[in-house]
């Protein structure tokens, strides 16, 4: 390292242009760089959506979830198939673990499903676009007064998706609200008995009316002519006229028995917005991996050329609900604001310590530095920034080396003034430059080695896999390309800016803080030094009680990431109608929004209509953008909103069950714990019933934990069923087989397609459905009377009532049907608040086993934020020793002595202290954050003890006696051991008081960086020179060997 020093002062000129050049290329690629609100810390998941309308959960789970079950088993790489049936839903969601790519999962799954033989005639299984953190941009198509929600849906679905979906990074458009449009055929039964004719010959009938055909060419002279035979359904006059049969020998058209008119899908679900209780909505979905900021730009400029460019009927335009470049741009300023106030108290620091106002511009010149020299690598590698990979930098930590270089060079430089003072020589820029490399030269060792240590001491951020390794791994390699862009400044920038901007004379300025520390710590220290016994013994009893103190600590897995937004989940009784379920949801919509710190409140019930969303009726979501804190009123928190919001809400709804959350923790938490809750009880076993009972007795004990919240069991049973059975016998007697009775049960009560209306000059279509009108299919007695055409003499048609060949009958049945490894299971939701994660889902497991009896082939399983945590803290339990093991290599390499290698080891546990009264003192729960915290301060805490360390061996070998020495080494530790310390504790000090959006994860992290970097050089500088005095061996080195070794 001293050969790159003397290279960069003797190339002055080049370091000051590559300081200049670092500083524009990593500005010019800061603008370039991708940041994203938060990462994406879900594994690759690849979800099958299959929807079969009409068919009952139990028919979907036998008939195409299962089949599609058993066709993924065995993919490479799969760690768990989760699957929900419901009536005309399957939703199959298969995840994969970290090694796999997004895309290679899904070629997989779309192999599997290739070779799936069996199912359904018709149905036709998809991929879901959908992924956790993939919504980005939310609009609503707004009409003129009177434009109805089956013209608005219309729009979105044929200009409106189509346009948005060609955007760059775009995958898809989910559709949610508004009514699909259909040409209904309602046919006449009693029409349908007068005229002789079936709801089949109609359904037949349109299908053989509805169809071009090509007839190959003619050749006409010179000329070749193709031929088409044109027949496709344009207009409802088309329909009318449609042969169905005959009576006698008159034609009888379909018009005779049935009445044409525009009607609409069944609705599966119900978009609101405020006072707007039917919307049409659009959620835009980015591709896993895409990048949010260019792909949320060009959606915006879409969304404009759509409203500009006249293709929307007049007075039609698309509003902007919301869009996450605001949480992105909140996100960067935070960080930006962060950066701003470490540097400045960095700054303020130095000059505090050094009184030198030049020395503190050398140091926090190293941060933009490092900074751009991170981010230019960032850039060049394709990977995005996010809050936590560059809001939880430590700049304080990236330039604690520059510290240290810094002081010992200032304080050479003093030396060289004073002996020139003296008459010894004179002010030459060749000595000038000589005392710069001396200085440098006697602590590039101990400052390459603590870098060294300090990457050594993030080797855990790097190995955590799952949910937080996805969380804090660009956060480490952040870290790392910032302390190396901060290395490459203190060996190259610093000494060079020293040689410009320090002036020749210069004196040892202790200034009042110095002068102040040091009348209280010399003292301090030969009083340590003096009672060794005492000191050891109230070093042990600290370590002691702050290990004893861990264990009062609450465990949580992550802070919950504020998003600036909420996430109401309503949860109505089962068996709920869309029309019923529509009064709560209007109601509880205008309740949230009158509250002044709302900004819009959008509602969701039931699903989209691409299926993509496994729900029912019961289900009302509600997406609630929340305005700035500062424009709230005096006092109000998020927790206090909550909770008013959840009483006022649960007192006007009785019996309906209201979950908060946030957007994008909700999406995390339901990928984590497989259903629409933080954390979920899976009770697996065979029988329904057994299972709704069993998990009913657990949800009782569960609501008497304390800290559990937002309980609720999902119920399996309980959907109301009118079912019709077949009598075979009696069937047979008319000629029928179940399947003539089973297809008159679809196309009359349920509606069949018969094909679609192709409107003329456009390219859209829209589905001809049959169904019997509803004065005849919406009682038992009227479905009980509707007919089956039976075979007659000569063959004529006779109409039988379907109560003479059916049972029909109303029973309950399935509503859900939840499985994973192959099992059916009941999956029981909650929370945990006001509470720590682990105690309280600990008292749950005691209390549930102690309580609860399970039948025999029944098993639990607890899934989470409580699985996440624990995988990564056994992991850290590996990770952890290995690093401590290679920071204990490395201090021998750098001391060539097992005990000095001990001696600054041993500083270790005293940073630890500190951490944890600081989390005790915070009331701040331990988490995977709060453990990466403890992992920085090994690092910082190492480099203080080489300082104090290689002090004391340099006197030693410049042939001191050993108190002289320890003296000598306190004095000269004191003041670049505290500015190191508190350097790397005032650059989080903005983190740890942030409470702004996104500051909550990496916050438990400031905390405890801060507490151990303020109590630490209490410790190491007391305790540190007791332990070298009793157990240092070093000795003072050769002449020969100390020429060898310069």
């Amino acid at each position: 390292m001293n050969r790159l020093v003397a290279f960069a002062l003797h190339q002055r000129v080049l370091m000051v242009l590559l300081l200049v050049a670092m500083i524009a290329t990593g500005g010019f690629a800061f603008l370039r760089l991708n940041i994203e609100a938060y990462p994406d810390p879900v594994p690759p998941a690849v979800e099958i959506v299959t929807q079969n309308p009409g068919i009952s959960g139990e028919e979907i789970e036998r008939n195409i979830t299962i089949p599609i079950e058993v066709a993924m088993a065995g993919i490479p790489h799969i760690t768990s198939v989760r699957t929900i049936s419901l009536f005309g839903l399957s939703d199959v969601k298969i995840q994969f673990s970290y090694d796999y790519t997004f895309e290679q999962a899904q070629q997989q799954v779309i192999n599997r499903l290739n070779q799936i033989d069996g199912l359904p005639a018709g149905v036709q299984p998809g991929i879901s676009p959908v992924s956790p953190i993939g919504e980005i941009y939310r609009y609503r198509v707004v009409g003129p007064p009177g434009y109805s929600v089956m013209d608005l849906k219309t729009i979105q679905d044929w200009v409106v998706e189509r346009r948005i979906k060609a955007v760059p990074g775009v995958i898809d458009v989910t559709g949610w609200g508004g009514k699909t449009r259909t040409y209904e055929v309602v046919i006449d039964n009693d029409k349908l008995v007068a005229e002789g004719v079936t709801a089949a010959n109609v359904i037949d009938a349109l299908g053989k009316s509805n169809a071009n055909v090509g007839g190959q060419t003619v050749t006409f002279g010179p000329q070749n002519a193709i031929v088409r035979g044109v027949a496709l359904i344009h207009s409802v006059d088309d329909i009318n006229r449609v042969l169905v049969g005959t009576h006698g020998s008159a034609p009888v058209r379909l018009g005779d028995v049935a009445t044409v008119k525009v009607g609409n899908q069944p609705r599966l679900g119900i978009a609101g917005q405020d006072r707007d209780d039917d919307i049409v909505q659009g959620t835009v979905l980015m591709y896993r991996g895409a990048q949010s900021s260019p792909t949320i730009k060009a959606v915006e400029n879409a969304v404009q050329d759509i409203n500009a460019s006249g293709i929307l009927p007049p007075g039609v335009k698309l509003e902007r609900i919301y869009d996450r470049s605001g949480l992105i741009a909140l996100t960067t300023s935070t960080v930006i604001r962060n950066m701003i106030e470490g540097i400045l108290l960095i700054f303020l620091l130095q000059w505090l310590f050094l009184g030198n106002l030049r020395s503190a511009l050398i140091v926090a010149t190293t941060i933009p530095f490092a900074l751009c020299f991170a981010v230019l690598i960032l850039t060049i590698q394709g990977e995005s920034a996010n809050l936590l990979s560059v809001g939880a930098l430590d700049f304080g930590l990236i330039v604690d080396a520059t510290v240290i270089m810094v002081e010992n060079i200032y304080r050479h430089l003093v030396e060289r003034s004073h002996a020139v003072a003296r008459g010894n020589g004179h002010y030459t820029p060749g000595n000038r430059l000589s005392a710069i490399l001396n200085g440098a030269g006697e602590v590039n060792r101990g400052i390459f080695f603590a870098a060294a240590i300090i990457i050594a001491s993030f080797i855990p951020l790097f190995t955590l896999s799952g949910v937080e390794g996805h969380i804090f791994g660009p956060m480490a390699k952040t870290y790392a390309y910032a302390i190396a862009g901060g290395l490459i400044a203190t060996f190259t920038v610093s000494p060079v800016l020293a040689a410009l901007l320090l002036p020749d004379r210069l004196s040892e300025v202790e200034t009042w803080i110095v002068r102040k520390l040091r009348g209280i710590y010399e003292p301090a220290v030969r009083f340590a030094i003096a009672n060794r016994v005492l000191t050891l013994g109230g070093a042990g009893a600290l370590v002691i009680a702050a290990g004893a103190t861990t264990f009062t600590l609450g465990v949580e897995f992550l802070p919950k990431l504020e998003e600036g937004n909420m996430w109401i989940r309503a949860t109505m009784p089962a068996s709920v109608s869309l029309e019923e379920g529509q009064k709560v949801v209007n109601e509880a919509r205008r309740i949230i929004r009158s509250y002044p710190e709302v900004q819009t409140v959008v509602s969701q019930h039931g699903r989209p209509d691409d299926g993509t969303d496994a729900t029912g009726f019961f289900n009302a979501e509600f997406f609630t953008p929340l305005k700035p804190s500062d424009q709230w009123p005096h006092g109000m928190t998020k927790a206090k909103l909550t909770a008013d919001m959840q009483k006022r809400l649960s007192d006007r709804f009785p019996g309906v069950e209201f979950a908060f959350s946030q957007y994008i923790q909700d999406n995390v938490e339901e990928a984590a714990s497989g259903v629409k809750g933080a954390n979920s009880i899976k009770l697996f076993g065979p029988d329904l019933a057994t299972l709704e009972r069993t998990g009913k007795q657990i949800e009782a004990v569960m609501a008497k934990v304390p800290g559990i919240a937002d309980l609720g069991m999902f119920e399996l049973l309980g959907q109301p069923t009118v079912q019709v059975v077949p009598d075979r016998d009696r069937a047979a007697r008319y000629g029928l087989t179940p399947e003539d009775i089973n297809q008159v049960v679809r196309a009359a009560i349920g509606g069949e397609e018969a094909g679609d209306l192709y409107e003329r000059a456009t390219d859209r279509h829209f589905p001809i459905v049959v169904r019997l009108q509803p004065g005849q299919r919406d009682s038992l007695e009227s479905i009980r009377r509707i007919t089956v055409g039976a075979p007659g003499a000569n063959g004529a048609v006779v109409q039988v009532p379907l109560s003479e060949v059916a049972e029909v009958k109303l029973t309950t049945g399935p509503s859900f049907v939840y499985r994973e490894h192959q099992e059916r299971y009941v999956p029981i939701k909650f929370a945990v608040r006001g509470r720590d994660l682990g105690g309280a889902v600990s008292e749950a497991q005691q209390a549930v086993a102690q309580q609860v009896k399970l039948p025999p082939g029944y098993h639990l399983e607890w899934a989470g934020e409580l699985g996440n945590l624990e995988n990564a803290v056994s992991r850290l339990k590996l990770v952890v020793p290995i690093s401590l093991g290679l920071i204990l290599l490395l201090l021998f390499l750098n001391f060539g002595s097992a005990i000095d290698m001990l001696l600054a080891a041993s500083v270790m546990p005293m940073a630890l202290i500190g951490g944890v009264l600081a989390l005790v003192l915070t009331g701040t729960a331990f988490s995977i954050s709060a453990a990466i915290g403890f992992v920085a301060l090994l690092g910082v805490s190492v480099m203080d003890g080489i300082i104090v360390l290689t002090a004391f061996n340099q006197a030693i070998d410049e042939g001191m006696a050993r108190a002289q020495a320890l003296a000598r080494a306190c004095s000269q530790s004191l003041r670049p051991v505290v500015m190191t310390c508190l350097v790397a504790a005032i650059g989080l000090v903005p983190a740890a008081f942030s409470s702004g959006i996104g500051s909550q994860v990496q916050k438990p992290l400031a905390i405890v960086v801060v507490g151990g970097m303020i109590l630490a050089p209490l410790l190491i500088l007391l305790v540190l020179p007791v332990l070298v005095d009793l157990f240092s061996r070093h000795k003072p080195i050769l002449v020969g060997e100390g020429e060898a070794s310069a």
